[in-house]
Formats: structure tokens, C-alpha cells, sequence
């Protein structure tokens, strides 16, 4: 299978091209890319100074060297459309070359960048986008690992650099990279020391970066708002369930960093955005009183375990309940951002400003592919398409399916560590994420839907292997006895007499000589003894 899809580099190429010309169409209709409040965050600070790494310093990177070269954002987006073709198409000749049906999954990869989850979100300025990037490839090359049935010194190299990166475009990437290695532990015994050096080296790598080498070029650390905002969100929720477990020094606390009403009123359990993005709460005080803060934090943990285990799986309900939740405050999925321009999500002197922030603000290259986009994409947002569009815990558990049935199908136990990537993201996310957002699940999405062809095939193959196991067993069945008293089934071969109880005359019309009846013998004749003798 592997040399076949060798022999035919056109249909990779051919596969690329198309995705690559879909893709590059929402590039051309919602130029230089649709933003958000996140998105105008990554490049304010690089103009005005100073360097934060809040977000991905990597991505930042990338915003201000295309403003500052090209006046624009509109290389970094796509660039993305191409790197997230090729990334595509790496997983699904990866699969094929695993085994999955190669028609059925071209066409899937094809049509996958007219959905607006994949062509949309490719073309958006969030460091989400090279991050999933990055998670594809990885379940490509563990897709490739599966079709070889080892794991060589190129996969290893190819494994720790995108490991690396995701780290590098995502706080959390560590937590992703180290599940996913710890899968692959389990499935690749012959290289685990190997897979744990990677594994290592990848989560180590970019907290050494962040922590280290960054500060040395006047980088700034995050702050501590932005590194604990999860534990302040669990504070919030439980002291809006059980206020009777604050003391009056734990009320001072928080007050000082909040009214009392604020940690109430952001104490929902799916979102921690009404806690701290609010006016009325204070960053700079929040960061004085950390330390603080996090033993509050501490103490609820040990003397209330529940009440924060089930806050956290309440906030990351985007990684395991396939369905939003629109009664309560901030349970509906967040998908994408359709405003104009900057200054509709933060508004004048919100942020550090700088010339040119204009750049925030849709600029279509074709009008006409714009108003083909426009609507599709308003039509995919619609609350019903959300389950199957925009949530990606029903395709991380089709993944696991889908990789499970495939395993057992083509005898090759390899094939699991193509879920490993989405397995790390959904527990990643589950541990800890700040609110509802499709973009924190957008890989168990784009691997979910190229795993479907393997899914089907692998049900045709079992089932066929069933079918023919079933004819086998019933064609080796043995007959069953007939009853007593009757005939057995089937034909019965008929067999000569032994013994012959009377001789035939022998007459004249014979041609044998000539006699009378009386000289016929009047014993029976034993045919066996008498050869010559006639039944």
C-alpha cells in the first residue's frame, strides 16, 4: 500500500493544489482574515512595547514581521492556507498508506476546506490555527509510524520538532505533547526511551524559552493574572456555591481585587470571562495578591475537592460534552468573530495603540467570493450545525473508535497512536481552559473527519472477515446422524448382492450349453467363490 501511494506522487500533489485553491478563496474573501479581541493583543504590543509572552512569542513574531515588512497581515494568513494544506494532505496519504480506502478519503480531504470549521478558521489570526497545524501533521506522522510498523530516526526528529511547536504557539502545548507521548510509550515498546528523551525535550524546550531566553531579549514574562485566571475562576464559582467557607479575611481578599459582587456574578462555572474581563477587576491587584490568592485556592482544594474537580469539568465541557448548554451564562460554544474592525472589540484606548491598527479590519479581495462566504458561513453558525461543526468531543470519541476498530481490522496496534495528538488535546483541555471555545478542539475536528473513511473500512473489512469466518465453519460442519428407522440424507450407492438366493436358467437364447432345469444346482451360489458365476 505504502509503494503504491509512492508510485503516485500526482495524487498528492493534485490533492494539495485543491485544498490549497479552496482555502485560498476564504484567504481572498475575508482578507487579510477574520480577528479577534485576542488578535489585535498579539500585535499592539510588539509596535508599542513592551514584548509580552501572554500569548504565542512565536506568533507575535510572525504579525510583526509581516506588518513591518509588508504593511499587512496578509502573508501570515496564507501562509496558513498553505500550511494547512499540506498538513491535511499529509494525513490523509498517511492514511492510505495505513491502509484507509484511498477514493473515500481524497474525497473527504477535498471537500473538508469548504466546511467554514476548517476553511474559515484557517484563515483567522489566532495562534490556534499553526498550533492545529501542527497537531494534523502530528497524527500524520504517527499515521506514517502505523503504515511502517516502525518508528526510525526521521520520525523521532519529525516528532520532537512538532512537539516543540506546539508549545512554542500554545501555553498548554506541553500538556498536549506529554500525553501524546505517553500513548505512543505504551504502543512503540521498542523505542520508549527514545519517544520519552522526545518527549522531554519537548515539553522542556519551550518553558526553558519562556522562562530563560525570552526575559534576556527584554521579553516580558506573562503575568500572574494571565497564568493563574483559572484557580481565580474557581474561587469565583465556589464561593457562589458555598460562601459559607469564606472566612472575613478571605472576603477582604478578594475585595481588594474585586468587588464582592464581581466574584459572584463571574462565579459561572463555564466561563471565567465575567470574572476577569470586566472593569471593575483589577489585574495590577490581582497580580499583588497572587500568592495570596492561590493559597485561598490551595485551601478550597484540600478542604473541598469536589467543588473545584467539578468547576474544571464544568469549563471544560468543550472537550467532552458533545452538545452547548444555552441556559446558563457563557455554556454556548464560542465559534468565530465577525466584527469589521478593531475598535468594535476594544474600542479607543482600550489597548496600547499603534499607526497603522487600521490593519484590523475587513479588506475583501473579491467581493464576489466574499458574498458566496459571507452567508455560508452565517449559516454554519446557526445553533442546530453546532454539535457537528463546532464541538469536537463527539469526533476526538469517533477518533478513539475509529483507530480502535482500524487496529483490529488490520492487526496493527500502531494504528492507536493516530488518536494520540487528539487523546493529549482533550485531556489538556479538560484539566485546563478558560471558556467554551471551538478553537481549543479544533483538532479532534480535522482528524475526526479524515479518520471516517478508515472507520467504514475497517466495518467492511470485519465484516467481510465475519462473513467468510461464518461459510468456513458452516462448510466444515460434519453431518448429523439420521434418526433411527431412517434413511440417511443424500445419495445411497448402490451396492451388488453377496449371496444370490436362486441361479438363472441357463437356456439356448444365452449362448451357453445347452441343459435342462433339473441339472441346475439346487444350493445357492457364492458369487465371491464363483467369479464366473452370474447374479
Amino acid at each position: 500500500m505504502g509503494r503504491d501511494i509512492r508510485r503516485r506522487p500526482w495524487v498528492a500533489l493534485t490533492t494539495f493544489l485543491i485544498v490549497q485553491a479552496v482555502l485560498g478563496c476564504w484567504w481572498a474573501a475575508f482578507y487579510p482574515g477574520l480577528f479577534s479581541r485576542d488578535s489585535v493583543l498579539y500585535l499592539s504590543h510588539t509596535m508599542v512595547g513592551p514584548w509580552v509572552s501572554d500569548h504565542s512569542v512565536v506568533y507575535d513574531a510572525l504579525l510583526w514581521l509581516s506588518f513591518t515588512k509588508t504593511g499587512d497581515l496578509g502573508a501570515v494568513t496564507f501562509a496558513q492556507t498553505t500550511a494547512m494544506a499540506g498538513a491535511l494532505t499529509y494525513l490523509a496519504q498517511s492514511l492510505k498508506a495505513m491502509g484507509a480506502p484511498r477514493l473515500l478519503t481524497t474525497v473527504v480531504v477535498v471537500l473538508m476546506p469548504l466546511a467554514p470549521p476548517v476553511g474559515a478558521f484557517t484563515v483567522t489570526l489566532w495562534k490556534d490555527v499553526p498550533f492545529t497545524i501542527c497537531a494534523v501533521a502530528i497524527a500524520g506522522l504517527c499515521a506514517r509510524i502505523a503504515a511502517r510498523r516502525a518508528v526510525g530516526v526521521p520520525a523521532l526528529v519529525g516528532l520532537a520538532l512538532l512537539f516543540v511547536a506546539l508549545g512554542l504557539f500554545r501555553a498548554n502545548g506541553f500538556l498536549i505533547a506529554g500525553v501524546a507521548v505517553l500513548a505512543l510509550l505504551v504502543l512503540v515498546p521498542a523505542v520508549r526511551l527514545r519517544l520519552l528523551l522526545t518527549g522531554t525535550l519537548a515539553a522542556a524546550l519551550p518553558l526553558m524559552l519562556s522562562n530563560v531566553v525570552f526575559p534576556q531579549f527584554g521579553i516580558v514574562a506573562p503575568s500572574k493574572t494571565y497564568v493563574y485566571h483559572t484557580a481565580y475562576g474557581d474561587i469565583a464559582v465556589a464561593y457562589r456555591q458555598r460562601p459559607d467557607l469564606f472566612t472575613p479575611q478571605d472576603i477582604s481578599l478578594m475585595s481588594a481585587v474585586a468587588p464582592i459582587e464581581r466574584w459572584w456574578a463571574g462565579g459561572t462555572c463555564y466561563t471565567i470571562n465575567p470574572l476577569i474581563w470586566r472593569t471593575d477587576f483589577s489585574w495590577q491587584q490581582a497580580d499583588l495578591h497572587a500568592g495570596e490568592l492561590l493559597e485561598l485556592w490551595r485551601r478550597l482544594l484540600v478542604a473541598e475537592p469536589r467543588l473545584v474537580v467539578d468547576a474544571r469539568l464544568c469549563r471544560g465541557a468543550i472537550a467532552w460534552r458533545p452538545v452547548q448548554d444555552g441556559q446558563v451564562t457563557g455554556g454556548m460554544t464560542y465559534r468565530l468573530s465577525r466584527r469589521p474592525n478593531a475598535d468594535t472589540y476594544v474600542g479607543p484606548y482600550k489597548v496600547a495603540d499603534f499607526p497603522g491598527r487600521w490593519v484590523y479590519s475587513l479588506r475583501p479581495l473579491s467581493m464576489e467570493l466574499n458574498q458566496v462566504a459571507d452567508p455560508w458561513l452565517t449559516g454554519a453558525l446557526m445553533p442546530e450545525w453546532d454539535w457537528v461543526l463546532w464541538r469536537g468531543a463527539s469526533w476526538a470519541y469517533l477518533s478513539y473508535l475509529a483507530v480502535g476498530l482500524a487496529a483490529w481490522a488490520l492487526r496493527n496496534r500502531y494504528v492507536l497512536g493516530v488518536a494520540a495528538v487528539v487523546a493529549g488535546q482533550q485531556l489538556a483541555v479538560l484539566a485546563n481552559i478558560s471558556a467554551q471555545d471551538f478553537r481549543y478542539m479544533a483538532t479532534p475536528i480535522f482528524v475526526g473527519a479524515l479518520l471516517v473513511p478508515l472507520f467504514l473500512g475497517s466495518l467492511v473489512r470485519l465484516s467481510a472477515e465475519a462473513g467468510e469466518g461464518l461459510r468456513r465453519r458452516l462448510h466444515r460442519r460434519p453431518a448429523a446422524p439420521a434418526p433411527t428407522g431412517q434413511p440417511a440424507e443424500g445419495p445411497v450407492e448402490e451396492l451388488e448382492p453377496l449371496v444370490a438366493s436362486k441361479a438363472e436358467p441357463i437356456g439356448p437364447e444365452t449362448g451357453s450349453e445347452t441343459g435342462s432345469e433339473d441339472d441346475a444346482p439346487t444350493e445357492p451360489i457364492d458369487m465371491r467363490q464363483d467369479p464366473g458365476g452370474r447374479a
